[in-house]
C-alpha cells in the first residue's frame, strides 16, 4: 500500500495516520465485544485496564495463543497493509482509558517488531511524543579533591509533537519515531487543539486551533508482531 497520502508531515519519521480506517458499525462491534469480555481477562492497572490477546509478551518468548475470531478480522485488515513486511501481526493489546486517564512516557521496547499500529474506538485522544535527552550533572562527593568531580547522567524529556487520534482511525508508528522517542497520553479530561498537533491535515474532521475536545471512554487495539514466540508452555520443576 502507498502511504504517501497518510504520512504525517512536520514530525519525526515516521507516522502514518489513516482516518476512518474502520466503519462506525465495526467500531460498535469492537466496543460491544470488549464490554462483554470476562472480568478475569482484564489486568487492572492504576490508571487504565488492559487485555492481552495472542499471548503475553516475555523476553523468553511469548506463548502463542489463538486470537478470537471477532478480533482476528481487524488483525487481518492491518496485515493486509503490509506494514510488518514479510511478518504478520500476532498480538493485540486492548487498553481501556476512562476520561482523565492516560499513560506515562514510554517506548514499546525490543520485544516487538519495530512497527506498531493502533485502532482507536469510542473517543479521541492526544498522543504526545518526547525526545529523551541526556544531560551531564556534576555530583561532587565529599571525598573528592577540589579539581575532581563525578559526572552523572540524568534524563530530561522535551516535548516534540502531538498527534490527535480520532475514533475509528489507524495510527502506524515506525522508524525513528518508534526507536528514539517516548510517547504518552496526559491524564486530562479535555484536549486543546494547538499548533504542536502535527496531523490536523490528516484528520477526518476540520479542527481549528483553540478547539476544546472532551474525552470519553476510549478503547485502543494496539496490533503488533512479536518475533519470539513458542507454542510450548514452560515447565517448572520442583
Amino acid at each position: 500500500m502507498d502511504f504517501t497520502d497518510f504520512l504525517v508531515r512536520n514530525c519525526p519519521k515516521s507516522a502514518m495516520y489513516i482516518p476512518n480506517f474502520i466503519t462506525s458499525d465495526e467500531e460498535q462491534r469492537i466496543l460491544k465485544q470488549v464490554e462483554n469480555a470476562p472480568k478475569p481477562k482484564w489486568t487492572q492497572l492504576s490508571h487504565r485496564r488492559l487485555i492481552n490477546y495472542g499471548g503475553v509478551p516475555h523476553p523468553n518468548g511469548m506463548i502463542a495463543e489463538e486470537i478470537p475470531s471477532w478480533l482476528q478480522v481487524f488483525v487481518d485488515k492491518v496485515n493486509n497493509l503490509g506494514i510488518f513486511e514479510s511478518h504478520k501481526a500476532n498480538h493485540v493489546l486492548v487498553n481501556e482509558y476512562q476520561s482523565g486517564q492516560g499513560i506515562m512516557p514510554h517506548t514499546d521496547g525490543p520485544l516487538f517488531y519495530p512497527t506498531i499500529s493502533t485502532i482507536s474506538c469510542g473517543s479521541h485522544t492526544v498522543l504526545e511524543f518526547y525526545k529523551p535527552e541526556i544531560e551531564s550533572a556534576e555530583n561532587e562527593e565529599s571525598n573528592s579533591s577540589p579539581n575532581q568531580s563525578q559526572l552523572s547522567e540524568k534524563y530530561k524529556r522535551q516535548l516534540c509533537c502531538k498527534l490527535l487520534i480520532e475514533p475509528r482511525s489507524l495510527l502506524i508508528l515506525k522508524d525513528s519515531l518508534y526507536h528514539d522517542y517516548l510517547h504518552s497520553i496526559s491524564e486530562i479530561k479535555e484536549d486543546l487543539v494547538c499548533d504542536n498537533v502535527c496531523n490536523l491535515a490528516n484528520c477526518a474532521v476540520p479542527y481549528k486551533f483553540g478547539d476544546r475536545l472532551q474525552r470519553k471512554t476510549r478503547i485502543s487495539l494496539t496490533i503488533r508482531h512479536v518475533p519470539k514466540t513458542t507454542r510450548m508452555k514452560l515447565k517448572f520443576f520442583t
